[in-house]
C-alpha cells in the first residue's frame, strides 16, 4: 500500500500541472515557464539523486547520442504541453497528450526493437485518432483549436519517443537514475534563452509561486514519489495508477477552472482516456502463458506502465528495483 500511495501521489501532483498554469494566470509565456520549471526541477533532482558513478556512465561513447535525443524530447514535451494547456485547457490538453503516448511508443518499439504491437495497442490507437478527430469537429464547444491539439500531439509523441530512448540508454549501460535529472536540467538549459526573449511576468509573486510548484512539487517531488513506489509494483498496476493524472486534470479543469467542453469534445476526451486505459491492462493470454511457464508466478505484464508519467521523470523508474523496462502494449 505504501508503494501504491507513492505512485498515486505522484500522479496527482502531475495532474495539477495544467490546472495550476491556468489558475495562476500569470501571463508568462509557456516556453519561458517550461524553461524555468525544468531548470529548478533539474537542479533540485540533481542535488538529491546524481552520483559521480552515474555521471561516468553517461560519458560512454554509445550513450551520448541517446542522451542528446533524451534532452531534445524532454524539452519538446515541456514546451509543447504547456502551450497546449494554454490554448486548449487543462482537461483536453492532458487527454490529447497522454492519449497519444501509447501510439507513438508502440511505433518506436516496433522500429527500434522489433516488438509487434498487440491488439490492445491497436484499439488504443483507434481510440486516440477518433478522440482527436472529435475534438476538432466544428461546434464541439472545446477550446481545442488546431494548433492547441497539435501541440498536445507533439507533447505526447515526444514522451512516446522518450520511453524508447530510455530503454536504449539502459541497454547501453547508462545509469537511469542519473540520466533522468540530467536530461531535465540540460533541457532547461536548451530552452533557457526564452527567459531573456520573453521574460514578461516571471518576477511576479504569482509567477514565482507557480514556478516553485511546477519545479519543486510536480517535478522533483513527483519524481521522488514515483521512483519510491514503482519498483514494488507491476507494470499494469503502475499504468492504471498513472491514469490518475489525466483524471485529476479533468476534475480540476471542470470544478476549479470552469471548463465546459461540449458533447463531441467530451466524447473525444473519453475516447482518448479509454484508449489509455486499454493499453494499461495486460493481455490475459500473456498472463496465462506466464503462469504456465513459471509454475504459478506471473511475469511483469505488458502494458503502458508509464502512460501518465513525464519525460525526465520515468527514466529512473525503468531501472527501479532492478526490473527490466516493461514493453509497451
Amino acid at each position: 500500500m505504501g508503494a501504491v500511495a507513492s505512485v498515486l501521489a505522484a500522479a496527482v501532483l502531475w495532474g495539477t500541472v495544467g490546472p495550476a498554469q491556468l489558475w495562476a494566470d500569470t501571463g508568462v509565456h509557456p516556453v519561458a515557464l517550461g524553461a524555468a520549471r525544468m531548470l529548478l526541477g533539474g537542479v533540485a533532482l540533481s542535488l538529491v539523486t546524481v552520483r559521480a558513478a552515474g555521471l561516468r556512465s553517461l560519458r560512454r561513447p554509445s550513450v551520448g547520442r541517446w542522451l542528446g535525443l533524451s534532452v531534445l524530447v524532454t524539452a519538446a514535451f515541456q514546451v509543447c504541453f504547456l502551450q497546449a494547456v494554454e490554448r486548449s485547457g487543462a482537461a483536453l490538453a492532458t487527454a490529447v497528450a497522454f492519449g497519444t503516448v501509447p501510439v507513438v511508443s508502440g511505433i518506436c518499439a516496433r522500429v527500434l526493437s522489433g516488438e509487434r504491437p498487440g491488439r490492445a495497442w491497436t484499439v488504443g490507437t483507434v481510440c486516440a485518432v477518433a478522440g482527436i478527430g472529435l475534438l476538432l469537429l466544428p461546434g464541439s464547444g472545446a477550446r481545442a483549436d488546431l494548433p492547441g491539439v497539435l501541440f498536445g500531439v507533439v507533447a505526447g509523441a515526444s514522451f512516446g519517443v522518450y520511453i524508447a530512448v530510455t530503454k536504449e540508454l539502459g541497454a547501453r549501460g547508462a545509469d537511469l537514475g542519473t540520466a533522468a535529472p540530467v536530461s531535465v536540467l540540460l533541457a532547461g538549459l536548451l530552452v533557457s534563452p526564452y527567459l531573456w526573449v520573453a521574460p514578461e511576468g516571471l518576477t511576479g509573486a504569482r509567477s514565482l509561486g507557480l514556478v516553485a510548484w511546477l519545479g519543486l512539487a510536480t517535478t522533483a517531488g513527483g519524481y521522488l514519489l514515483f521512483t519510491r513506489g514503482v519498483g514494488r509494483l507491476s507494470a499494469a498496476t503502475t499504468g492504471t495508477l498513472s491514469l490518475t493524472e489525466p483524471l485529476v486534470a479533468t476534475v480540476l479543469g471542470v470544478a476549479v477552472l470552469g471548463e465546459r467542453p461540449g458533447p463531441s469534445a467530451a466524447a473525444g476526451a473519453l475516447l482518448l482516456l479509454l484508449g489509455l486505459l486499454v493499453v494499461s491492462v495486460p493481455e490475459r493470454r500473456g498472463a496465462r502463458t506466464g503462469r504456465t511457464r513459471s509454475g504459478g508466478t506471473d511475469p511483469a505484464p505488458t502494458g503502458s506502465a508509464r502512460a501518465g508519467t513525464e519525460p525526465g521523470l520515468a527514466a529512473h523508474a525503468d531501472g527501479a528495483g532492478g526490473e527490466p523496462a516493461p514493453r509497451k502494449a
